[in-house]
């Protein structure tokens, strides 16, 4: 592991507290130290209360930052001599010490500190890192796992066994650190490294040193793994992923009993590596991921223990086997007294035999978090199994007292789950003003969007534009409405991408102006091609993914006002778009039995959305400025005096109106809503 401290660096950050940010940073760029949230760090140093009196102080992590990212402002400043005093207790409860904690912070508004807290405020030490290192995790969660530490890093490392995190865990660091003089570090097993130093530079520098030792020691006591035998390509396990990607995902739904919203749905995130699958497909493969987790810290992510499905053609009862099984360790372990209400019994890691692994999440932010979680897990196991040794985590007892631990759940409690954020949509036509309008009003409600267009870079730009926002919820799915194998491609794309859809827009559309007597058959037929055709295998593939995943969805077809009211000289447009609208009805009557409702959105004209211009008025704009004297602003101006309301109608309206449907703000299905302002011609009837 390499130290990466530069001086030139840390010289431009100014004080103490900066220079601990800089150092944490360090630590959290690392994932073989810390992952998504972890390890915590400290400095002590005074601050200036209202009255100019210098007060000793100490600035710890706050709960939920992360050590990547930390801003200063991440680390909370509490009342270092106050705190120092609650060593004499004999005892302190969890919610005691939170209390304690909260009311001598300095800023009544800071975030809660880590819980970890008193353990930096009782050692004397000026910096302090503790990290769950990989290499050092190795070593500890094995058989004679502190032995394989004290050959690995010395005499001078203090080693403590396990203690659950809180006030006890801080006591028995100060009194191990006070009986153990001249020790430079310490080691906690099944948990992590504690170190320190009178500079940032010191502490970091003591870290990377014995993970580096570590490391060393780790690679000197390995074999070569033994050969193993290739069973599945990659191309082979990412069809049969394709294939139950979409009945595991619906498998894992919680029903909710709740008419409008039936199902809590999860995101899933495939690994399907060549390490992965040779490792699941090997003979040790169960015996080593069927173990518990390398720290108590990635329980709240990943569960106790993954799901191992052996019969691909049996994956219903499988989970159900999961979480039957939770629910009886819930049992076990659950104090009536405490009345605790037991986690959604769903796994999160699970391992397929000719596929790989499916981490799971309630969005997709949460499954790249499990997903690395388990990619470093497997790489840590599969150093205990070259080292020759019996992978040891902890006991199911200390599993739960720290998966039901209040002050580490405390950590999620501020991640707010928007109203789609279970939700996996589809947007065909998506590089048009309707189609972003839609696309941008989705990824603001927390959903995760496939927008779907021709390739080019129209589509690109709205990735960009749209990652830039929601980075990780957004996907460029390059698909030609026409092409049945294009379509079926293009959902087999979201499917491996985030396990199924959940809402469908069939939005892409073309439009031409001709009077009937002019119109070319082969001109009505290139429309029909994309707006009735397109529409079909759209809405034949959204229909056989959702009998598949068996948890419902939504259809939000994006209509026209001139299904209603058809326009002179828009005879190919207004046929073809009736003809798609009456798909969409029929839809409504075919899909209701398996939970699917199926809605209509007619908008009036929308000339642009932002930057972005309508390819629809590219084509049809011209012949009506010249139809009614008008230029491109009088067009408009036009369009919104021509309803009732007086509005122009925007991108934003059209994808406000689909939102109305994708949070199922009334049991409806097989209807219309107008977006046009008020057209008295064209309320549907």
């Amino acid at each position: 592991m390499n130290n990466r401290w530069s001086d030139v660096e840390a010289a431009r950050w100014r004080d103490d507290l900066e220079i601990r940010t800089y150092a944490s940073r360090l630590l959290g760029a690392e994932k073989g130290l810390v992952l998504h949230g972890g390890g915590n760090t400290s400095v002590k140093g005074s601050i200036r209360d209202l009255l100019g009196n210098t007060v000793p102080a100490i600035f710890v992590k706050a709960s939920g930052w992360d050590l990547a990212t930390i801003e200063p402002a991440g680390h909370s400043a509490l009342d270092l001599e106050a705190l120092r005093k609650l060593i004499a207790l004999p005892h302190l409860d969890d919610a005691a010490m939170v209390n304690a904690l909260r009311t001598r912070l300095f800023q009544a508004d800071a975030a809660t500190p880590s819980i970890e807290a008193l353990l930096h405020v009782f050692l004397p030490h000026k910096f302090i890192d503790h990290t769950h290192a990989d290499a050092i995790l190795a070593l500890t969660n094995q058989e004679n796992g502190e032995k394989l530490v004290r050959e690995a890093l010395g005499e001078n490392i203090a080693i403590l066994p396990y203690v659950h995190p809180g006030f006890a865990l801080a006591k028995a660091v100060v009194d191990l650190h006070d009986r153990t003089p001249g020790c430079r570090a310490m080691v906690l097993m099944h948990h992590g490294l504690i170190t320190w130093g009178a500079t940032a530079r010191e502490s970091y520098a003591a870290t990377i040193d014995l993970v580096s030792r570590a490391d060393a020691f780790i690679a000197q006591r390995s074999r070569a793994p033994k050969a193993l035998r290739r069973v599945t390509t990659v191309a082979a396990a990412r069809e049969r992923y394709l294939t139950l990607a979409p009945l595991l995902r619906g498998k894992l739904a919680i029903p909710t009993g709740n008419a409008d919203h039936p199902w809590q749905r999860f995101v899933l995130s495939p690994v399907m590596t060549r390490e992965a699958m040779n490792l699941v497909d090997s003979e040790q493969g169960r015996e080593l991921i069927l173990t518990p987790p390398l720290t108590t810290d990635h329980l709240i992510r990943t569960k106790a223990l993954p799901l191992w499905i052996d019969d691909l053609d049996a994956i219903g009862p499988a989970v159900e086997g999961y979480r039957q099984a939770y629910q009886e360790m819930f049992a076990r372990h659950a104090d009536p007294r405490q009345r605790l209400t037991p986690h959604d019994s769903s796994p999160r890691v699970i391992l397929l035999p000719g596929v790989g692994a499916v981490c799971v999440g309630r969005d997709a932010t949460e499954a790249e978090l499990v997903k690395d979680i388990f990619l470093q897990t497997v790489q840590v196991k599969n150093q205990v199994a070259a080292m020759g040794g019996s992978y040891q985590g902890l006991g199911e007892a200390d599993l739960f007292a720290m998966e039901y631990y209040p002050l580490q759940l405390a950590k999620l409690a501020n991640r707010k789950e928007s109203p789609l954020s279970r939700t996996v949509a589809l947007v065909t036509g998506a590089a048009g003003a309707i189609g972003s309008g839609i696309c941008r009003e989705l990824l603001r409600n927390g959903c995760h969007v496939a927008a779907s267009d021709l390739p080019g870079e129209a589509l690109n730009s709205l990735f960009v534009q749209c990652n830039d926002d929601h980075p990780g919820r957004v996907l460029a799915v390059g698909m030609d409405v026409t092409s049945p194998e294009a379509v079926a491609a293009g959902f087999a794309q979201v499917v491996e991408k985030w396990g199924g859809v959940d809402l469908v827009i069939p939005n892409a559309g073309l439009a031409h102006v001709a009077s009937l007597e002019e119109l070319k058959p082969a001109m009505f037929q290139k429309l029909q091609k994309v707006n009735v055709d397109g529409t079909l295998l759209v809405l034949a593939e959204a229909a056989r993914l959702f009998r598949k995943q068996g948890t419902g969805g939504d259809v939000v077809m994006i209509s026209t006002k001139n299904v209603f009211a058809p326009g002179a000289r828009f005879g190919a447009y207004s046929a073809t778009k009736a003809a798609a609208h009456q798909l969409a009805r029929i839809a409504s009557l075919e899909l209701a039995e398996i939970g699917v409702r199926v809605n209509m959105v007619a908008p009036d004209g929308v000339f642009s959305d932002g930057e972005r211009p309508s390819g629809l008025w590219a084509e049809v704009g011209p012949d009506r400025m010249k139809a009614r004297g008008l230029d491109a602003d009088g067009l408009q101006e036009y369009y919104r005096n021509r309803n009732l309301l007086k509005a122009r109608i925007t991108a934003t309206h059209v994808g406000r109106a689909v939102l109305y449907f994708a949070t199922r703000q009334t049991p409806t299905t097989g209807a219309t809503l107008p977006v046009d302002g008020g057209l008295p011609d064209a309320t549907p009837r």
